[in-house]
Formats: C-alpha cells, structure tokens, sequence
C-alpha cells in the first residue's frame, strides 16, 4: 500500500480507525498513521486498548507505551469533508453505531445522515473491514474496507475519493496484494500475541474468526 499511495500522491490521508489490536505491529502500525495522515479517528480497538479497558490486551498496552495510550484516548470519533459540494460524514462505526455492515438495514443506517449539526449526503466509516459503496434514498455510504485485516478478500483495501469544482465525485476502492504469509509469520512468531490464531486465519483468508 506505501508504493500505491507514493503512486497515486493524494493531497490527504484520512484514517478511520483501529490503528491498533490485530496484530504484532500496533507500535509500528500507529507511529505510522500518526506520521502520515492528515485526519485520524478513533475506532473502537483504539478506544478499547487506549482506556485499558480490558485485561487481554495488556499485551498491546505494554508495546504501545503510556504516550501512545494516551493518543488514542484523546482521539475524535468523528470528522466531516466535503467534496464536490457533498457533505462527507466520516466515522469508524463503533462505538458511535453498533457493526455496520454492507447489508445493513436502511432504517438503522438512515439516522446516520442526520446530525445536530446538519443532513450529509455521504457516511463513510471502516469498522466492517469489508469495502462497498452503496446508495440509499437519504445519500451515499460507504466502507473503507481494511489495509491490513481485510474480511472477504484477504488483499489490502481503501478508498480513494476524488472531488472538483464541477460537482463530480470519484470514489474508488483500491484493492492491493500484499504479503500476507509475511504477516502471518510474523504474527506465528510471537507467542504473546493475543489470539494470534484467530489473527492469522483472518489475514489468510479473510474468514472472520474471533
């Protein structure tokens, strides 16, 4: 994904969340949106390792250390962009909403669109970790899908969106391979990691397994 994104050159980097909590880089993978992206939200794998909420993931709170702990708890849960003259409701999922998915009913997605601050004509949110764009009579949504923890198609997914002044809006999903037997040795190789089998099945084949 670093020599797509170096490619394609974006003016931005949104990150919609769950920087940390799937596997044996969390250090590597935070440092790594923390240095590079313009906009990030809190997921609730952030939320949940930044408040050491839960004991099972000391693992992740003894690599993250008492700095990046505190980042994550200090995360927004949403952000807003607007392109092409749409205005683009940005969140993770959970904890704002339960789990979205791609077949979600319109009567629990369609309150998304609608704030205190105002109607969107998009929601754009990850935590499924499947990509899609779907279309609703209320606007647009869509799923980012997930560059290291893919469900469904085990290859690294985002999503590129493309606006101007002449009210057109490109949105494309990038879907990229990458080298998840590398990953998965990685994850083998530390016999700490928590539910590290279930981690390496998933990144494998894209088999939700926890």
């Amino acid at each position: 994904m670093e020599t797509v994104i170096q490619q394609l050159k974006p003016d931005k980097i949104l990150f919609l969340g769950d920087a940390v909590g799937k596997g044996p880089q969390s250090r590597e993978t935070l440092d790594w949106v923390r240095e590079r992206c313009s906009t990030v939200i809190g997921g609730n794998w952030d939320f949940g390792v930044g408040h050491m909420k839960y004991p099972n993931d000391a693992y992740y709170w003894r690599q993250l250390g008492q700095e990046r702990l505190a980042y994550l708890r200090s995360l927004p849960m949403e952000a807003e962009v607007t392109l092409s003259g749409l205005r683009l409701r940005l969140l993770h999922g959970r904890p704002i909403t339960g789990l979205l998915r791609v077949q979600t009913e319109k009567e629990l997605l369609e309150p998304l669109f609608h704030t205190p601050s105002g109607d969107f004509d998009g929601v754009i949110f990850a935590d499924s970790h499947r990509p899609f764009f779907r279309t609703l009579d209320c606007g647009y949504i869509m799923n980012t899908g997930s560059v290291g923890n893919s469900m469904g198609v085990p290859r690294a997914h985002a999503l590129m969106l493309e606006g101007g002044d002449n009210g057109v809006l490109l949105s494309t999903i990038l879907s990229v391979p990458y080298d998840n037997r590398l990953t998965a040795n990685l994850a083998q190789q530390d016999p700490d990691l928590p539910r590290g089998e279930a981690y390496i099945r998933e990144i494998l084949t894209g088999i939700y397994s926890r």
